[in-house]
């Protein structure tokens, strides 16, 4: 049976470009979140946010590719040439048929999309972009990055929004049980624009904190929403046998993965994020006291802070397993979260050490969580859960383990 296995990564996080600098950051707590700086966001309810600073598209993304790419996309290029190379992959050398795309997205290209709306509103319809048809939708990514690297096999993409990422993982490693070589997986989002931001604001969600330290406190007495931010991560995820076949461990096995829908509101029926926990963990044929580390959602909004723990303490106990949320130095980013959670498992798992959830002291005493505050945790590490949900009731769940398992 296939084993998927990741065997490369990319990264284009608020806290780093590149795997080295992100996870130097996310050991160290080290957060990104500020006062948005890519406009005057002085007039909105909400003016924080985790924003990609270190990737510089002229440097990074081909000159052809600027002009025909949001954001989103110039993040997800540079990433997934990352990812090629730390595979040691090269397109070029693979039949085409054999390597497929997956990417998830939530928000498309707004910076991109904004900007000519604007220029339709006060230039005319001669001065919009021709590429509006395209770089705005969700799956221009996947789009580019087959186009780029030609990858003709299977490709797609999830919009669930931060459970999306998740859904993008589930998906390659169904493609490869059905015969596909390679597939480069992951997620970015890039939904800062202003439009982007007033869209989110009208979810009732975000954070309005003007303190970087105390505006995204999940499973905290004194949470009060979440931070957006941009960003995500590629991976390379390949048969574990055939990688090893051409001299590649790869950083860990994707071993279990489920996806369930939350009733509607008012229904008397339970929230689904525990039923996905419990059929990732059977799909991965682990058990509960096997799960060293849990990298939550963590929504920050007291309500969905509870039902995440009860969650957890439904399938782990009480305190039974120690949970992080490391997104509390870069804010949730949407499709990009889950790829980007996955990531941090599998390097957790690699050097033996939970990175923390930064700026929460402890968590609030009912969630009854074993929750990583303050430093990084050593531990020995061989199974972690990844979870993640999205606005409309979408949640996610994969599991993932060490390269020898």
């Amino acid at each position: 049976m296939t084993t998927a296995t990741v065997t490369g990564i990319g990264v284009a996080a608020p806290t780093g470009v590149g795997l080295a600098a992100y996870w130097s950051a996310t050991v160290a707590g080290k957060g990104a979140i500020d006062v948005i700086g890519a406009y005057d966001a002085s007039g909105y309810p909400s003016r924080l946010a985790g924003e990609v600073r270190d990737l510089d598209a002229v440097e990074r993304v081909p000159k052809k590719l600027r002009p025909q790419t949001d954001h989103m996309t110039h993040m997800a290029l540079v990433a997934a040439e990352e990812a090629l190379a730390d595979a040691g992959i090269d397109p070029l050398a693979w039949p085409e048929y054999e390597m497929g795309v997956i990417t998830a997205n939530s928000a498309g290209g707004t910076v991109f999309g904004q900007r000519e709306l604007q220029k339709l509103w006060t230039r005319g319809p001669l001065h919009v972009s021709a590429y509006m048809s395209v770089a705005w939708f969700y799956a221009a990514t996947t789009g580019q990055l087959s186009i780029r690297h030609q990858m003709r096999g299977p490709c797609g993409v999830l919009a669930a929004d931060q459970a999306g990422g998740l859904d993008a993982l589930g998906q390659a490693r169904r493609v490869l049980r059905g015969g596909t070589r390679m597939v480069l997986a992951g997620g970015t989002d890039a939904p800062m624009s202003p439009a982007g931001l007033t869209a989110q604001i009208a979810t009732r969600l975000l954070s309005r904190s003007d303190d970087p330290a105390r505006a995204y406190l999940p499973f905290d007495s004194a949470a009060g929403g979440f931070v957006p931010a941009e960003g995500g991560a590629m991976m390379t995820v390949e048969d574990a046998a055939a990688a090893r076949g051409r001299g590649v461990r790869g950083y860990g096995v994707i071993a279990g993965y489920a996806a369930t829908f939350d009733p509607p509101p008012g229904s008397a029926r339970p929230p689904a994020l525990g039923r996905a926990i419990v059929r990732a963990l059977a799909d991965a044929g682990v058990r509960p006291d096997e799960v060293d580390v849990v990298l939550a959602d963590a929504a920050g909004v007291p309500a969905l802070d509870r039902a995440e723990a009860d969650a957890l303490r439904g399938v782990f106990g009480p305190r039974g397993v120690p949970v992080t949320a490391p997104k509390t130095t870069t804010g949730r980013m949407y499709a990009g979260a889950g790829p980007l959670d996955v990531v941090t498992a599998l390097l957790a798992i690699r050097d033996g050490v939970i990175p923390p959830t930064v700026n929460v002291a402890e968590p609030a005493p009912e969630y009854q969580l074993d929750l990583v505050c303050g430093a990084a945790r050593p531990a020995r590490l061989a199974t972690a859960l990844v979870l993640a949900r999205g606005h409309g009731g979408f949640n996610s769940a994969v599991v993932v383990r060490g390269p020898d398992r």
